[in-house]
């Protein structure tokens, strides 16, 4: 033989061997490579074969000796699609998808190697099959939606004794047959995803169902709880509810359980385990306002500050909060709840400066003095009760029912009266109440009636300049500037019969006090040209205009 022969015998010998691969695609095979010797084929065999385990705890296919004696030398297995090519090479096309002709053989279930459904299958890549019984008597073609076929030949006795749909297609398949024994075809068409149907499937033939569910996983397992629901594969079905049971689930898996639920009926004492997982009852459900009260009085009642509590007020608020990703009905939650414990938290306030005003008189009379230990916690105890009335009016504007507050903390008399006693080193804590207030105001994040603005700037304006310059010092997260802009915009909301008022306290406070007291200078102008350049104008446009009517 010539050099060149040889090589061009060697390429021919590759391309047969690369042919050979592709016996178990999804797309169309090529012939069976008829050259190949019976040593040779059954080398091929093993290398493809010689590694897959049983799904049932069986062994290879290469292992299994008796298994070269029972097949034709020139039968390749093709587990993929159970469809060994015969010995003749003949094809027949069925359902648009050519099937070879089939001798069945007796081989141990393979498991399906894993494989995302993303991936693209190649033309020349070997998918494991069900096989298990020596008698196939039907033939399952699954369609997928992407155009991918599979079909599998299989025992009409257990997929009859597993799935109800089956039982039922398979009985009209020999009652339209007349009785006469022969292959039963059966089509799934726009099968999403035709591995997790396969993974279904080969469950029937599993001896231990919930062994292969662990294998499998949370998330493929509610995959197969879906094709086993659809197909009624009652026993399949129980098997992955026992076991989804009793796994964690994560939030995406829960939703999709949440998801198949509600397209699925199952038995009420079935799934009523995994129900009470992904569903509260319904005294659960009616009791969720109170529960949201309870987690506001809980954070309410810390007395100090700490990590904890910081974490927590975040936490309720954002349960609580319209825009929360969390599913809630709060419709039952009570506004009159929620200004109850505001008014526990002002009660508390109260007693706080009440005892702070009476450390102030006994220091001036002469009497015994506890002040210097006394005074660190009095404004502990004040931070305290003043973050919580901030805390609650947040969630208040949050659930839209501030609008009362304000009037609630322009009636504070008592706070006011004690106001003026107390050390501003210890008062000036309640400005951040007002703080809060105005900047609410100015921003138009409450819709108040005109009697209820005047009504807050009566009672609490005069201590905002009087504690501005604290507030300035101890900021604690407010912003000053965004406080000066609001208040200024707030003040004129007013009638202006009350912005003249304010206002002109505030030009003779900001004169004396400079930058201890807020910089409303814009807003005043604005003031200004409305109450007397634009007025007078107008005015004198009416005068010449009168004696000509």
């Amino acid at each position: 033989m010539s050099k060149k022969a040889s090589v061009l015998s060697k390429k021919r010998q590759g391309l047969l061997h690369h042919r050979t691969s592709w016996c178990c695609s999804f797309t169309n095979p090529p012939k069976s490579p008829e050259n190949l010797s019976s040593f040779q084929q059954s080398k091929l065999i093993n290398q493809k074969f010689g590694g897959g385990g049983g799904a049932g705890g069986g062994g290879g296919v290469a292992k299994n000796s008796s298994l070269g004696k029972r097949m034709d030398p020139r039968r390749i297995l093709s587990p993929g699609r159970v469809s060994p090519i015969n010995s003749d090479n003949t094809l027949t096309e069925e359902n648009d998808v050519r099937v070879e002709t089939v001798e069945t053989c007796s081989v141990v279930g393979s498991p399906l190697p894993e494989k995302s459904p993303e991936r693209v299958v190649e033309e020349d890549e070997v998918v494991v099959g069900v096989v298990s019984n020596e008698k196939y008597d039907v033939r399952l073609n699954l369609k997928g939606r992407d155009g991918n076929s599979l079909v599998l030949e299989l025992d009409s006795k257990v997929l009859s004794e597993n799935s109800s749909v089956f039982a039922n297609l398979i009985a009209d398949c020999h009652k339209n047959s007349g009785g006469v024994a022969n292959l039963c075809r059966i089509e799934v068409h726009e099968v999403e995803n035709l591995r997790v149907y396969h993974q279904t499937i080969e469950l029937m033939f599993a001896d231990d169902i919930m062994k292969s569910f662990v294998q499998m996983g949370v998330s493929k397992s509610i995959d197969a709880l879906e094709v086993a629901a659809g197909i009624m594969f009652t026993r399949g079905v129980l098997s992955c509810l026992k076991y989804l049971e009793a796994v964690p689930w994560s939030e995406d898996e829960e939703e999709r359980l949440k998801s198949l639920f509600t397209r699925y009926t199952f038995d009420k004492k079935t799934t009523e385990d995994v129900l009470g997982r992904l569903y509260p009852g319904e005294e659960s459900t009616n009791s969720q306002p109170y529960i949201a009260v309870q987690l506001i009085n809980s954070v309410t009642g810390c007395t100090n500050f700490s990590s904890s509590r910081r974490e927590l007020k975040s936490l309720v608020k954002g349960l609580l909060s319209k825009s929360s990703v969390y599913e809630k009905d709060l419709t039952a939650l009570k506004k009159e709840d929620l200004y109850q414990i505001c008014q526990s938290c002002l009660n508390s306030l109260v007693g706080i400066f009440k005892e702070a005003a009476d450390s102030v008189v006994h220091e001036e009379g002469g009497s015994s003095s506890k002040v210097g230990t006394s005074t660190q916690p009095f404004i502990e105890r004040i931070s305290v009760q003043v973050d919580n009335i901030k805390w609650l009016f947040e969630i208040l504007g949050e659930q839209q029912m501030a609008e009362e507050f304000v009037n609630l903390w322009a009636e504070q008399e008592a706070l006011l009266a004690m106001h003026k006693i107390v050390s501003p080193m210890v008062r000036y804590e309640v400005s951040r109440i007002s703080a809060s207030v105005f900047i609410a105001l100015g921003k138009g994040m409450l819709l108040c009636p005109s009697e209820s603005r005047c009504g807050v700037f009566q009672s609490w304006f005069r201590p905002m300049l009087s504690d501005y310059g604290w507030l300035q010092r101890c900021k604690k997260g407010l912003d000053v500037k965004v406080l000066e802009e609001s208040m200024g915009q707030a003040l004129l909301m007013l009638p202006m019969k009350h912005q003249h008022m304010f206002f002109m306290e505030w030009f003779e406070s900001y004169s004396k006090h400079g930058a201890e007291c807020p910089n409303l200078s814009s807003a005043f102008q604005i003031w200004w040209r409305r109450s007397f350049l634009r007025g007078s104008k107008s005015s004198h446009t009416v005068e010449l205009e009168a004696p000509e009517s």
